[in-house]
């Protein structure tokens, strides 16, 4: 059987740019051939369209294959000569056209894959700002390639959102999308629906950029001004009241900022912490003040909703992330100056430099992790009567750095002991 692209007639010479561009739209159709069955038609409207004329099985037919210029003259052509290849192998191109396209539109998409990889982080109870930050960095992905079969998109794709995020020098950012958009990429391999992880090309491509620490205050007079202009601050009360327990009980922002009353026992004096919002994924306990139930009862009274702090907007959803550092720079402190998270970097520079605490005692309540996989299988206390102790001694330190100008007491050599191991201890009890 014999099949072609080429109709009857006499060779055309080949169409260049220039002629496709200028050929003047007339009240009929006009033609312009290019060779192997390729023509440029040329409407009265002024469309000029690409169409493939060729013989298949003993039928003429014709292909669609795109406006000029958006489809240029060399693409074009290349369609052609792939049409040609097929035809030669006796399958018909415009068949293999809708047959790939029933194939893309049957294959997953990166959003797909993406959603599907976000509902199984929150059946693993991930925290809701691990949740919240995955979601926000795969928009990025999903609004370049979302809708992309997740076999199709290549490095290139990838490459060219990140390279957005380092124009803004959001550096840590492109490095943490090229992350969860490879997670997402071995969810797909992992569930058969894609064969490579196209990110593990671009190690090297991504500007590094400098870790460098949230900026805190870690001198005590300086801390003492800080905490008089948060406690003369005018704006919304709960706001206040947040940034003096961060001062106070210094837990990460986020697991203030989403607190609910029924986490608090005011009368035992402890905030219990669930693992979903803790960063280690392990329920945390803290101790409270007496002046953290004070700032507790005063917010009672404004917030008698579920939540310790609404929005503005809405009772059912928490302050904002930027709620707390909009604050600080309220009240005259830059961004390198202080943040929200830097008051644990304060309270565990001033615990330390106290020598009151043994260090472990701060690393708890600073819900840190043992590093060491051999110390932590034996170091399970929670230093829990220390800790009490701790947090109404710095409580009642910050309540002197408020009012002192003066240089504050020496540091107290180490009166902590080691605690005496005992059988029960090595036995985690």
């Amino acid at each position: 059987m014999l099949v072609s692209c080429q109709p009857k007639g006499p060779v055309p010479m080949p169409l260049t740019d220039a002629k496709c561009r200028s050929q003047v739209a007339v009240a009929k159709l006009t033609k312009l051939s290019d060779g192997g069955g390729l023509q440029l038609w040329i409407k009265p409207s002024g469309a000029r369209l690409w169409r493939l004329a060729y013989r298949f099985k003993g039928k003429q037919k014709l292909l669609a294959l795109g406006v000029y210029p958006p489809v240029s003259l060399a693409r074009a052509r290349q369609v052609r000569d792939e049409a040609k290849r097929l035809l030669s192998e006796g399958r018909d191109p415009a068949a293999e056209r809708k047959h790939a396209a029933r194939a893309a539109a049957d294959a997953p998409t990166f959003r797909t894959i993406a959603d599907e990889y976000l509902a199984k982080l929150k059946r693993e109870a991930r925290a809701e700002a691990t949740l919240a930050k995955t979601e926000w960095l795969l928009s990025f992905a999903n609004s370049e390639f979302g809708q992309d079969p997740i076999r199709a998109i290549g490095a290139p794709a990838i490459l060219r959102v990140l390279q957005r995020l380092e124009t803004r020098e959001r550096y840590e950012s492109a490095r943490r999308l090229r992350s969860t958009i490879g997670t997402v990429f071995r969810y797909a391999i992992a569930t058969a629906r894609a064969d490579v992880d196209p990110t593990y090309a671009l190690k090297g491509a991504l500007t590094q950029a400098r870790p460098s620490p949230r900026a805190a205050i870690t001198d005590g007079l300086r801390f003492g001004a800080l905490l008089r202009v948060i406690d003369a601050f005018d704006g919304q009360p709960g706001t206040r009241i947040a940034l003096q327990l961060l001062a106070l009980l210094f837990p990460r922002p986020g697991e203030l900022r989403l607190a609910t009353w029924g986490e608090f026992d005011l009368e035992r004096a402890v905030w219990s912490v669930p693992a979903t919002r803790m960063k280690m994924r392990r329920p945390h306990r803290l101790p409270l003040s007496r002046q953290a139930i004070e700032h507790l009862e005063a917010l009672r009274r404004i917030s008698p909703g579920e939540l310790l702090f609404p929005g503005v907007r809405s009772a059912a959803r928490p302050i904002s992330d930027g709620t707390l550092n909009a604050a600080l720079r309220r009240l005259g402190y830059a961004k390198d100056e202080v943040t929200a998270h830097g008051f644990r970097a304060t309270a565990s520079s001033l615990l330390n430099e106290s020598g009151r605490w043994h260090p472990d005692a701060i690393e708890r309540q600073l819900a840190h992790g043992e590093e060491n996989d051999v110390r932590a299988a034996y170091a399970r206390s929670d230093f829990w009567d220390q800790r009490v102790a701790m947090i109404q001694w710095w409580a009642d330190e910050l309540d002197r750095l408020r009012v002192t100008q003066a240089v504050p007491a020496e540091r107290v050599e180490v009166s902590w002991q080691p605690p005496v191991p005992t059988r029960s201890a090595f036995r985690g009890e």
